[in-house]
């Protein structure tokens, strides 16, 4: 899928096209975005937002895959999976994480399931990136009653916490989940990738919101994250993956047109990615989400430099 100009106004205001790397796809709204490299191809899996531009709030009912060999041209997969996968979900398919384990492919997605039931999370497995994925389990393999529900300041009970899955595998193949909203939390994942093992543990992060992802580079566990709301993305670092994590602050400001912010980072041919959505089309907005692409770039010291959204976004790679 090529990638096209998104700023009318500055067509407008010019004759000759802009080519505009960011956001990656134009034709359908992405948002929520994790990565996967294997095999020399990058495959990026989103949410699909499908609500009206009127509408102030989620419809989401199915999950999209890309993949790509250069950063540039983006080849579209369809839906490899969708809440149609898993019976027992009723509504709300939000975002996932997908990872490669013993050649088989595993998709953690967050759902609604029902009223007074909260968010569960499910796992889907396909033999290849692109799907098609089935339901692994046949039901979720966490739900809301395993977790208690935060209790914002202002007294509101989160029945939403159990959401956004990032799945981390250690040097040592052990496994983890992490996930949450107002609460992080984290716990082992059986070798089969479909089972929990061992105690749900938390960790205490100041202004955590959402959207956890994990990634190590050397010894440096890194543990990205969106703070506040509207969201900007924050990160902590620690030496092990249980921790002390130790917050180091602000990498990426307010997402353009949108409330949320939600992040992937992966290495892919000798560069560092940051993945990212916001509301950057002329009709986008926080319900109406597009995935971009830029560079993320360490400092000396092994702290991460800010990241700034960029039309241009990121090269293609020959």
């Amino acid at each position: 899928m090529k990638r096209y100009n998104i700023l009318p106004l500055l067509l407008a205001s010019s004759c000759a096209a802009l080519h505009a790397a960011n956001p990656i796809v134009t034709d359908v709204f992405t948002a929520d975005p994790a990565a996967l490299v294997h095999n020399d191809t990058v495959y990026i899996y989103t949410g699909h937002d499908e609500a009206p531009p009127d509408k102030a709030g989620y419809v989401m009912k199915e999950w999209l895959c890309f993949s790509s060999t250069d950063m540039d041209t983006w080849t579209p997969h369809g839906s490899p999976m969708s809440l149609k996968t898993f019976p027992w979900a009723a509504d709300s398919a939000w975002a996932g994480h997908a990872v490669e384990r013993d050649g088989k492919f595993y998709w953690y997605v967050p759902v609604y399931l029902g009223e007074g039931k909260g968010f569960g999370i499910g796992v889907g497995v396909a033999d290849n990136p692109t799907g098609p994925f089935v339901d692994a389990v046949g039901g979720p393999i966490l739900t809301s009653d395993m977790t208690p529900d935060p209790v914002l300041p202002n007294g509101t009970v989160v029945s939403w916490d159990d959401i956004d899955p990032a799945i981390f595998i250690d040097d040592d193949g052990q496994a983890y989940m992490f996930w949450g909203n107002y609460k992080l939390k984290y716990v082992k994942l059986k070798a089969n990738m479909t089972e929990i093992e061992g105690d749900i543990e938390q960790i205490d992060i100041p202004e955590f919101t959402e959207a956890p992802w994990v990634h190590k580079r050397g010894d440096t566990y890194y543990l990205t994250y969106a703070t506040q709301f509207p969201e900007r993305t924050a990160y902590a670092t620690a030496k092990s993956i249980n921790g002390p994590w130790e917050v180091r602050g602000i990498i990426k400001q307010l997402a353009g047109n949108c409330n949320t912010n939600h992040q992937a980072i992966i290495d892919f041919k000798g560069r560092s990615y940051f993945i990212y959505h916001n509301g950057g089309t002329p009709t986008g907005g926080s319900f109406r989400r597009s995935v971009c692409i830029e560079y993320l770039n360490y400092n000396e010291d092994g702290t991460i430099k800010e990241i700034h959204e960029t039309l241009e976004g990121v090269s293609k790679l020959e």
